[in-house]
């Protein structure tokens, strides 16, 4: 990918992690780099008294320290202690927040040595397939538990967090998962209004993800290799749908406020073939009540030109139409014409703006923890086109919730 390539695709509405991906492979010094670091001038710090919330890093990768920053920026944060499988990249991270070297840790493992340090909160943002475990000794620890999306890559692995967030809310303890979109004034207000009649009746929809390729970062196969390239791994990520994927499929179950009814489709790996296991494509139907489809696509290999690419949820109603666009236009056309407006800055101010409710809701002890039910809800439904996909048959909605497959990660051979 380069960098004039990446610059459009984060315009056209990237995830999160694509945008840090897409960091690495274009380097440090690109025009990209240059973007962030503006919006980072930018940005407020807010001035707050009082003790800092110490914060355990879990993953010191782009998104990492991506999100390091942001807690720092808010000014009620302390980077108390950083965790990578890369020693490398936990002491880069340890110097860039002034974390003392005795807590700096590295390897499988390091998230453990660096609970013993006994932060307040944990902020999780290593590859998926850990993200169950990881929450699980954040909440037994007595920590406060951010989480990136997704939640988990298999079934088993969401109810483990929907375990612990429930262990997390009996202990008084928050637990958000850090979904922009969930987070951003224009997707609140407009779907606000679709649920209040605005579109009326729900007719169906057409949800995409589309974007050029990933850069590789390492050419190895091994299982550093396969650390490094994780966002290329089926285990590690749960394949695209998952990792990637979900941004737009939540904004979809979102709107219809309840999980679809049933899922089938295909998708396979045909153009991206040198590196990893994840498919490089799917096409998918879900079925939700009331015979609303809702019509999924998704590709990350080159689109030579064609438009629209980016993250677009389009559902039509029997009174207008609710477009959404990750990074783009958020808006409602038809009889309740709703403007709202653009949202270039998502990636950084949807982010920020739960930065923000999760101290809020640690200072005032509000430990209800709204997001994780329909981060939960929106990760199976991911899961559930994706066996869909791999198995080409009809998955139904009981069958996936009662789904008892576990990923294997493989880590046998890495370091501990």
């Amino acid at each position: 990918m380069n960098p004039h390539g990446t610059q459009k695709a984060i315009r056209q509405g990237f995830s999160r992690r694509h945008f840090v991906t897409a960091m690495g492979a274009v380097g440090m010094a690109s025009p990209l780099l240059a973007q962030v670091e503006k919006a980072e001038a930018a940005a407020p710090e807010i001035s707050l008294t009082g003790p800092k919330v110490k914060v355990a890093v879990v993953g010191c990768g782009g998104r990492g320290q991506f999100m390091a920053k942001l807690f720092q920026q808010h000014g009620g944060y302390e980077i108390y202690a950083v965790t990578d499988y890369f020693q490398a990249k936990a002491e880069s991270a340890g110097k860039t927040f002034n974390v003392p070297q005795e807590r700096c840790f590295s390897g499988l493992d390091g998230y453990k040595r660096a609970l013993e340090t006994k932060p307040e909160m944990v902020a999780i943002m290593s590859p998926p397939y850990f993200h169950p475990r990881q929450a699980a000794a954040a909440v037994d620890a007595g920590a406060h538990t951010y989480v990136a999306k997704p939640i988990a890559v298999d079934v088993p692995g969401c109810r483990s967090i929907e375990a612990s967030a429930e262990l997390a809310g009996r202990k008084k303890l928050c637990f958000l998962v850090d979904f922009q979109t969930r987070s951003t004034a224009f997707y609140q207000e407009a779907i606000k209004r679709v649920h209040a009649g605005a579109i009326g009746d729900l007719v169906f929809g057409e949800v995409y993800y589309h974007c050029e390729r990933l850069g590789k970062k390492s050419a190895t196969d091994d299982g550093d290799g396969r650390i490094s390239n994780w966002v290329f791994d089926k285990a590690l990520s749960g394949d695209i749908i998952t990792e990637q994927n979900i941004h737009c499929l939540d904004v979809m179950n979102w709107v219809c406020q309840t999980p679809p009814l049933s899922a089938y489709g295909t998708g396979g790996r045909k153009v991206r073939v040198d590196v990893g296991d994840c498919w490089d494509h799917f096409a998918l139907h879900y079925k939700y009540p009331n015979n609303v489809g809702m019509v999924f696509t998704s590709r990350q290999f080159d689109g030579h030109g064609t438009q629209p690419d980016g993250i677009v949820c389009r559902v039509m109603g029997s009174k207008g139409v609710l477009e959404t666009a990750y990074g783009g236009t958020v808006m409602i056309r038809g009889q309740n014409f709703y403007r709202g407006g653009s949202t270039p800055q998502i990636y950084r101010d949807g982010a920020f703006n739960n930065v923000i409710a999760f101290y809020d809701a640690i200072k005032k002890g509000d430990h209800a923890n709204p997001t994780v039910a329909p981060s939960v809800q929106s990760c199976i439904i991911t899961i559930m086109g994706r066996k869909a996909a791999y198995t080409g048959d009809i998955v139904t909605w009981d069958q996936i919730i009662n789904d008892t497959e576990r990923l294997d990660g493989r880590l046998t051979g890495l370091i501990v």
